[in-house]
């Protein structure tokens, strides 16, 4: 996620996800493809997708009257596949978690070898920690319990606020309403600008 934030770019990427879901939840894969094995679609997942629907929700009144239209269709094809496939997607949804906070441990290894690497790197680990927030967020709407998963998180949050320091807004400002300082803090933090 960058400043060049486009809200057309998310809503197709939104829309093509939920077109998807349902086949996506059925399959083996874990992180999948919305459209196509070469296109710049980011992978199909269930974070992927959850992430950009609730932002583009909470930000609709920056939408054209198109745009939220379309929006609302992709929110009713995601609900439908959620209760329609709902064993499948928390499955989907639980191992996704795990592989993403996971997946930050190589994060803190590039960081411990050479604090420079850090803020390069940084970026990724961002929209990584987020989608495992929506995770979350989603479990809980579920009333999905994984004490395996928070401890991760703790653990991982942990050593994140011990490389970082707090910061300005990390990701796009019009995007900032949609991620709250105390939920979404890493957001609002980033490594040392070590000279």
């Amino acid at each position: 996620m960058s400043s060049s934030y486009k809200f057309g770019q998310d809503i197709n990427q939104a829309t093509k996800m939920a077109e998807v879901l349902e086949d996506y939840v059925r399959g083996t894969q874990l992180y999948g493809y919305a459209s196509g094995l070469f296109s710049t679609m980011p992978s199909m997942t269930v974070g992927a997708l959850i992430m950009r629907l609730r932002r583009l929700d909470i930000l609709r009144h920056h939408l054209k009257d198109h745009q939220s239209k379309k929006l609302d269709k992709a929110i009713d094809r995601y609900m439908q596949v959620r209760t329609d496939w709902t064993y499948h997607y928390t499955e989907k949804m639980t191992e996704e978690a795990h592989s993403r906070i996971d997946a930050m441990k190589a994060f803190f290894y590039e960081c411990n070898d050479n604090i420079r690497n850090c803020i390069g790197i940084y970026k990724p680990e961002m929209m990584r920690r987020t989608m495992v927030q929506e995770l979350v967020r989603e479990m809980q709407s579920l009333n999905i319990s994984d004490v395996e998963l928070r401890e991760k998180i703790e653990d991982t949050d942990s050593k994140l606020r011990r490389t970082t320091e707090k910061s300005t807004f990390q990701w796009a400002k019009v995007l900032k309403p949609a991620y709250n300082s105390d939920e979404f803090w890493w957001l609002y933090y980033s490594p040392p600008d070590i000279p």
